[in-house]
Order: C-alpha cells, then structure tokens, then sequence
C-alpha cells in the first residue's frame, strides 16, 4: 500500500476503522492527496480481497502493466521474463527479486499469471509499482522485443548442459540480457528453450535436487548484474 501511494496510482481506499487506527500514516498521506476513503466493515472489507487473512485496506489503482515496447524503450541491460508461470507467489517473488538486483522490466508471456493478481502484487512486496511490467499471450512476440532492445535471450533450465559459472567466467553475462524462466513444476517448453540464445543451469554442489523458481531467479539475475557492474 505504501508503494502504491508513493507512486500515486491510488485512486480511492476503503479501509476498516481498525485498520485506519493501525496505519494512521497511510491515512493521512491518502488524505492529503484527495484521495476519497470510505470506511467499511470487516466483512466488506474480507470480501474484497484476494486474500485468506486480508489487511483490512483495499485500495483501487491503475494497472501496472505497459506496452511491450514502452517497457524496453529505456534500453534496460537486464530484464526477468516469465512464460507459462502461473503461481502468482512466484510471479511476485520474481518481480521483487528482478527490482531488487536492478533489472529494467518484468515481461509476463505466455499463459503466465495476471500481474495484477492480489497474491501476485502482495509477493512482489511493492515491486510491481517499482519497474516497467508487461504482459503478452505471445511468447515469439516479446522474445522479439527482447531481441528489438538489443539484449540476449538466456534460459534457465536446471537440465541444460551448460551452466551459470562457465558463462560467468566467460564474460557472457556483461552483456544486456533477459533472463527466461518458466514454471516450477513444469519448466520451459523445447520450443521455446531453442527459441532462446543460450540455456544455462544453476550448478548444485550438495544434494538438493532442485532449487524453487525465486531462488533461481535470484541466483542467475545477481549473476548478471554483478558482471554489467564490473
């Protein structure tokens, strides 16, 4: 909610009287920008929300997401992808994760989960509001506006023969790049792993078998930002 009004798309708040008491500063800065806030019951409120165990402040924003070209138009050097994601808690996660290692845009493609899905923005922890997010049904599409931005398409893939260190240590990484990743249960599709320009695995030096989404997705973008800022 605090991201939301820091980047003012709020348009109107209905809050409980025991969540107002509670967040008395979110009260007075929605109040200060004119924004209309009713007061409504806990039951309003829960029915509302998305959630199990709703906060008890519902706000009414614009979308997040933008045109594809209008994402990329500030040739960002690093950008997440996402195909065919559709556990909005990993979408979000991988939002937060991608802002916080300073990438430029999170593409949403395919049958991936809606931006805008409460547990997805919750996840994302305000990240949402933070960078560029756009959304596409065609994967050929936005791998070509990857393509069109100048970056390098790189997939994730925990069975691909090649893996993050040897691209590291082979200066791959510096270059602008999208990093793809696909499901958690189900991985990347073959046709869109030999869409991409190259498909690197997270190297595993214990006994886990796998790593979840949001780790990998952390590992491989703080890969790439590390090499862009050296």
């Amino acid at each position: 909610m605090r991201e939301a009004l820091a980047h003012g798309r709020v348009h109107e708040l209905f809050v409980t009287e025991a969540a107002a008491a509670r967040n008395q500063d979110l009260m007075v800065r929605a109040d200060e920008r004119g924004l209309p806030i009713s007061v409504v019951t806990d039951k309003a409120a829960s029915g509302l929300s998305e959630t199990i165990t709703p906060q008890g402040i519902v706000a009414v924003c614009d979308l997040v997401d933008r045109p594809l070209a209008e994402s990329l138009a500030g040739s960002p050097r690093l950008v997440a992808v996402l195909v065919g994601v559709s556990d909005p808690g990993n979408a979000g996660t991988v939002t937060r994760v991608a802002d916080a290692a300073g990438a430029g845009a999170v593409l949403f493609a395919g049958d991936t989960v809606d931006p805008h899905n409460g547990k997805c923005v919750r996840a994302s922890t305000g990240s949402v509001f933070h960078l560029p997010i756009a959304r596409s049904r065609d994967i050929a599409e936005v791998f070509a506006a990857c393509r069109g931005a100048g970056l390098r398409l790189v997939a994730a893939d925990g069975h691909a023969t090649a893996d993050l260190d040897d691209a590291v240590d082979a200066g791959e990484l510096a270059a602008p790049t999208a990093w793809v990743f696909g499901s958690e249960a189900h991985g990347l599709a073959d046709d869109v792993l030999s869409a991409v320009d190259a498909v690197l695995k997270v190297p595993l030096y214990g006994a886990a078998e796998s790593l979840n989404l949001g780790t990998a997705a952390a590992v491989c973008l703080y890969a790439s930002a590390r090499a862009q800022r050296r």
